[in-house]
């Protein structure tokens, strides 16, 4: 039922583009999120009418007279009847205050068994009309030991707009993204680029480009035996949740949302 409605909104499409190297698993369907992933988040943010806060970063969660103070790096703490969190474990146990002690012995063990792979991703911009010359819309590579995916962001959503130019997306390797997790990103862009060079010779130079750490890329093992959420304490609520709870693709996240939904129902 999900599908059936980001496709019938256009939010979602079916994948058409040639992608070069996909396994494609038996009686699955690839979809493709014309206007970015980012565009399924903000149709469940607008069908929610919630008010949604931005860029505050949460450091601290206290218990404060039955609900929690949550403590933001900037601005003034503010008083919630329910928290949940949905930012990668190891994010959830570098908060501070009362959580600390709150999370019990067993589920600490649970949090702390999860693991993330690192990555890079690349972006390359270039000007309205410039010509991409591939025969795909995107490609995985699988003998190069820093690039695992590259992609012609436009070709493979299947959007052409005339006002913008195309734009090229690279992710590493795991295994390079974990090897160069500290290192300088401009030498990391370098060596990405080299690889890149030598995989697509014929790519314009871009007019801009971008470079982005992923550090909590994709699970790699989720809490073990879990529900979708993990409980942290009841009265006031506070639970937590996400992919690092079932798996790193849509139909995990949606099966957490759906459980931490079943979950907090009691409490509103």
């Amino acid at each position: 039922s999900f599908y059936e409605e980001l496709l019938s909104h256009g939010v979602l499409k079916p994948l058409t583009a040639p992608v070069e190297g996909m396994v494609v698993r038996e009686g699955s369907c690839n979809y493709v999120a014309p206007q970015g992933i980012s565009s399924v988040v903000k149709y469940y943010l607008e069908q929610s009418g919630a008010d949604v806060s931005y860029e505050q970063h949460v450091t601290r969660i206290c218990l404060r007279d039955g609900r929690w103070e949550v403590s933001r790096r900037a601005g003034p703490p503010a008083q919630f009847d329910v928290v949940i969190l949905t930012m990668p474990v190891p994010q959830i146990l570098q908060l501070q205050g009362d959580i600390v002690n709150i999370i019990n012995e067993s589920q600490r063990q649970q949090l702390e068994s999860v693991s993330y792979s690192s990555r890079y991703a690349l972006g390359l911009f270039y000007e309205a009309g410039t010509g991409i010359a591939v025969p795909w819309a995107a490609r995985y590579i699988a003998d190069n030991p820093c690039i695992r995916f590259i992609s012609i962001d436009n070709k493979k959503r299947n959007i052409e707009p005339p006002e913008a130019g195309p734009s090229v997306v690279v992710h590493t390797t795991v295994a390079f993204g974990s090897e160069h997790l500290d290192s300088d990103p401009a030498e990391v862009q370098q060596i990405i680029l080299s690889h890149l060079q030598r995989i697509v010779p014929s790519l314009p130079k871009p007019s801009s480009i971008k470079c982005q750490k992923w550090r909590y890329s994709q699970v790699t093992r989720a809490v073990p035996n879990c529900p979708g959420q993990m409980i942290l304490h009841t009265q006031p609520l506070l639970i937590c949740g996400g992919d690092g709870f079932t798996r790193s693709n849509f139909d995990g996240c949606i099966e957490s949302a759906m459980s931490l939904a079943e979950a907090v129902k009691p409490h509103l």
